[in-house]
């Protein structure tokens, strides 16, 4: 009797099992819901906030895959990039387009605007400006090997916001422009961008570390091509390394090129600048001569460590492919 009923304990274990596994996983399942609702909540507050803005135009794109891949007999060109654009910086012929017209955040791509702004107001060059907490940021908690303290000159503060993106020297560069201060130098990069035709671009600080400076892939090429008239811009941004004194450290600090491709002899570069915050992916814009072909090269939004470099070298092996077998590229 006592075996019997254990055996029909055992049974009755056995069949519960299924519906107690069942119920926990309805419950998990429901949690997990709603952590995604909340997640999928939020993001659409993001958007909505960002579409309602009165600084630019959020525009939608009805994307297909087609969209990224530009087929030619010489080959098919894939870019990681989210949103980029590649012309004839002599001719305006858009060889390859994609999401040109959406509106992103640039980070430090933004450092383009700053040296244009600074160097039309043309101020003392060899001036010497000092870094203080006012230039410390805040607002990303980035880190810096210029510390506070540190005396530069205007020249080479602007080296290395330009080459090594150096937000405290694109910082100090914003702040003592003008005399009116910061407010007075942002008021500047928005009228240059309206003179410039960036019709969907708008600037919030000098660094590029707030999300607000914003602009397309369209906007940023007319920035590039009007960068590359000056020569000063040219030739910093495609220095492969600078060294200058900090503050409280006996030997001098070198500091190098964020763009790797400056130290490529394959590549003959004429103007480079990247950016980087996490809502705006990784970024890379250029000038470059490709095949004897001046190109403007814009590649925004690319989530992978590596991919905007990986971009640009598809990039070239494309145009070279496609002059060799001497087809069009579109």
């Amino acid at each position: 009797m006592g075996r019997g009923i254990i055996l029909w304990g055992c049974i009755l274990v056995l069949a519960l099992a299924p519906l107690s596994a069942g119920a926990a996983h309805k419950a998990s399942s429901k949690g997990a819901s709603a952590a995604s609702s909340s997640k999928s909540a939020y993001s659409r507050k993001i958007i909505h906030s960002l579409r309602s803005s009165n600084h630019y135009r959020m525009q939608r794109v009805n994307y297909t895959p087609n969209q990224s891949v530009f087929r030619t007999e010489s080959g098919v060109l894939r870019l990681a990039s989210s949103k980029a654009l590649i012309l004839n910086q002599e001719t305006g012929e858009v060889l390859y387009a994609k999401n040109t017209d959406v509106a992103t955040p640039i980070a430090s791509v933004t450092k383009l605007m700053t040296a244009m702004v600074m160097l039309d107001a043309h101020p003392q060059m060899d001036e010497q400006l000092t870094v203080t907490d006012t230039d410390v940021d805040f607002l990303k908690g980035s880190g810096s090997r210029l510390r506070v303290g540190t005396t530069l000159t205007r020249g080479e503060l602007l080296q290395l916001a330009l080459m090594a993106s150096e937000n405290r020297a694109a910082a100090v560069l914003a702040r003592t422009a003008f005399p009116e201060g910061l407010g007075t130098f942002v008021a500047a990069m928005n009228r240059k961008a309206a003179e410039l035709g960036m019709t969907h671009s708008h600037f919030a600080d000098g660094t590029g570390l707030n999300s607000e400076n914003i602009s397309t892939a369209e906007d940023i090429a007319r920035m590039v091509k009007a960068a590359y008239q000056y020569p000063e811009i040219r030739r910093i941004t495609t220095t492969a390394s600078y060294e200058v004194p900090v503050y409280g450290l006996r030997r001098p600090v070198e500091f190098h090129n964020t763009n790797v491709l400056v130290r490529n002899s394959t590549w003959e570069i004429g103007l480079s600048k990247t950016g980087y915050i996490n809502e705006s992916g990784r970024c890379l814009v250029m000038q470059a001569k490709i095949g004897a072909q001046p190109l403007i090269i814009v590649l925004l939004d690319s989530w992978g460590k590596y991919s905007r470099i990986g971009d640009a070298n598809r990039i070239m092996k494309w145009i070279k492919s496609s002059n060799e077998t001497g087809h069009r590229l579109s």
